[in-house]
């Protein structure tokens, strides 16, 4: 049985915002257009990953300099997550030395950051991050360890296996290209988020109150250029296959190759979420995010689909369900989602060496989780906060 991955971060974290984007309505989803070129273009793909057992996970690699040097290394195997802020690599594969961040009291920075099955915690170091042909200097990034710098015991409470090692990942690290400019805007006032720590040699880690500018940031929104969002393209996916290529273009309406076209823009409401209505009901937690290795959404008694009974995290119906949701902006832009549910457990047996499954699914009660299946066959954008675009001033979603 493939492992769950659902690599999304709490947005509550990062709720300093200013909603904008166009107040235009669509029905129309963009289409894929043949293979974007430009320096602006990073190959991605989707298979099992370095720990040889991921499904539905999105893969790239980026290059990762000691500030100021030529001192680099490229790192493979690392997880596109559009549901999260942030570079973060395992320590495990890192060969470099990169320079510590330090709290004003000059003890050591690290963080502490829950996801919804896991967490990461490790010290907060700098680097020069290349990707493409884009970069962006002396950025703070988590290198993930346990081992580095004590746990804070504030990390462990909240009762979620560490992701920092690669069995626990899946990955070589996580690439957070989510729609906010830092991890945890509220940590730039208040140290009660539990995020942020100094760490003396003698004493616990404490938490701390961490600046906008030192905390860990999307390294898209510090690029030069290209620094406003970004675009997944994959194509469709109608069968189970071991590996599927696509591409992540940097920016949005800032080159060729990443206009926003016909694609509908979906602005967030409150919860700093998108509406999903299905069946009668409506759901206003609901996102968009390729670190999720399925479509998470409700539960058994909610939908009728019974769970798999090895693990429970995926549905496993008789029969392939086949579904239909409607997605709403809070600008009133709305789209119908037609979608599948397949026997999880069916669709790992038949060859174990697939990775990509279209119809792969989960519950997540009380919401919708449009995890990386609903990246296949769409061009997906996601606007990063209080950044312009040619449709308006993010954050939104537009596919």
């Amino acid at each position: 049985m493939k492992q769950l991955f659902v690599a999304v971060i709490c947005v509550a974290l990062a709720l300093s915002f200013g909603c904008g984007g166009s107040s235009s309505k669509s029905q129309s989803s963009s289409t894929p257009p043949s293979t974007p070129t430009g320096p602006n273009v990073q190959s991605i793909t989707v298979n099992e990953g370095p720990a040889g057992n991921y499904a539905n996970g999105s893969f790239t690699s980026v290059t990762l300099c000691v500030p100021g040097t030529s001192t680099c290394q490229a790192i493979s195997g690392i997880l596109v997550d559009t549901g999260s802020v942030g570079l973060r690599i395992l320590s495990s594969v890192l060969t470099l030395s990169l320079p510590q961040q330090t709290a004003p009291s000059g003890d050591p920075v690290a963080e502490c950051l829950p996801f919804i099955a896991t967490y990461t915690w490790g010290p907060v170091e700098s680097a020069d991050i290349q990707i493409a042909g884009e970069s962006a200097s002396s950025v703070p990034i988590q290198v993930l360890s346990d081992t580095a710098i004590p746990v804070a015991s504030d990390c462990t409470a909240f009762g979620l296996q560490s992701a920092d090692t690669l069995q626990n990942l899946g990955a070589n690290g996580i690439l957070g290209i989510g729609m906010f400019p830092q991890d945890c805007a509220g940590c730039s006032t208040s140290s009660s988020y539990d995020i942020y720590y100094q760490c003396p040699s003698s004493t616990a880690c404490q938490p701390i109150v961490e600046p906008l500018g030192s905390q860990v940031q999307n390294p898209v929104s510090v690029f030069a250029n290209d620094n406003n969002g970004v675009l997944i393209e994959f194509p469709a996916v109608s069968q189970p296959e071991a590996t599927l290529s696509g591409y992540l273009v940097f920016g949005i309406g800032t080159e060729s190759n990443n206009s926003l076209g016909s694609a509908g823009i979906y602005t967030l409401n409150s919860n700093a979420s998108i509406t999903t209505q299905f069946q009668g009901q409506s759901y206003s937690e609901s996102f968009i995010d390729s670190g999720s290795n399925g479509i998470y959404f409700l539960d058994s008694g909610s939908t009728g689909i019974p769970e798999c009974s090895d693990a429970t995290y995926f549905y496993c119906p008789s029969s392939t369900q086949n579904l239909s949701a409607t997605n709403l902006g809070s600008n009133g832009t709305s789209a119908a989602i037609n979608f599948s549910v397949a026997n999880a457990d069916t669709l790992f047996s038949e060859d174990p060496a697939d990775a990509v499954f279209g119809q792969l699914a989960g519950p997540n009660p009380g919401s919708f989780d449009w995890g990386l299946p609903f990246f296949y066959g769409r061009n997906v954008y996601v606007a990063i906060a209080n950044k312009s675009t040619p449709q308006g001033v993010g954050p939104y979603w537009a596919y």
